[in-house]
């Protein structure tokens, strides 16, 4: 079928997409807009995930502050300097720095939590369900243990800027590996809120 150049210039919008994949998607999806993002999405996390074994060194250190009482800087890696000069690298820099500042999130991913802190977690959930099957409770820790990693992992927290609140932080990622063709990887990150105790 036929798409317009309307639609397309919208999926390109939305998504950052080329042209092509843009009108291909639509194609595909006989010009539905909803659906054509989500081929997109699925073809940026396939291109991502090749690229993910790419050693990423270069990038850039952003940082944020919020009103004078919050202070965050982060490191942010991908493959050349030249895709770290980049506005669409230097605005996802900008954009998590600013996610981290009002979401506080204490790890950058699952693989950062410390074995302790999981096995404490688990000693919770376990404790709070009770008259249950073993092979009941070991999925209800399971869903809990995900609901805990979506709020304690940047990577894997709501991106805050989302008005739909459905985009994560590595659906972020994804987008600008797919935008810009290389690896892109959060490092590390620290948060300074004004007046807290330091350990």
């Amino acid at each position: 079928m036929s798409v317009s150049m309307d639609s397309i210039k919208e999926l390109r919008e939305q998504t950052g997409a080329g042209m092509m994949d843009c009108k291909r998607a639509l194609a595909e999806t006989k010009g539905d807009l909803e659906q054509a993002m989500d081929v997109l999405r699925k073809k940026g996390i396939a291109t991502a995930t090749k690229k993910a074994s790419r050693e990423a060194s270069e990038g850039l250190i952003g940082s944020y502050i919020h009103m004078g009482k919050i202070g965050v800087m982060v490191e942010i890696n991908c493959e050349t300097d030249f895709v770290a000069k980049t506005e669409d690298f230097q605005e996802l820099v900008k954009d998590v720095a600013m996610h981290i500042a009002a979401a506080n999130p204490p790890f950058v991913k699952r693989e950062d939590i410390p074995a302790e802190v999981i096995e404490r977690e688990k000693a919770i959930y376990a404790d709070q369900v009770t008259n249950k099957p073993p092979q009941v409770v070991e999925k209800i820790i399971e869903g809990k243990l995900e609901k805990f990693y979506a709020d304690n992992c940047l990577v894997e927290q709501v991106f805050v800027k989302d008005p739909d609140q459905k985009k994560k932080i590595k659906d972020l990622i994804v987008e600008k590996v797919s935008k810009v063709g290389e690896n892109i990887v959060i490092k590390r990150f620290v948060r300074f809120q004004l007046g807290e105790k330091i350990n």
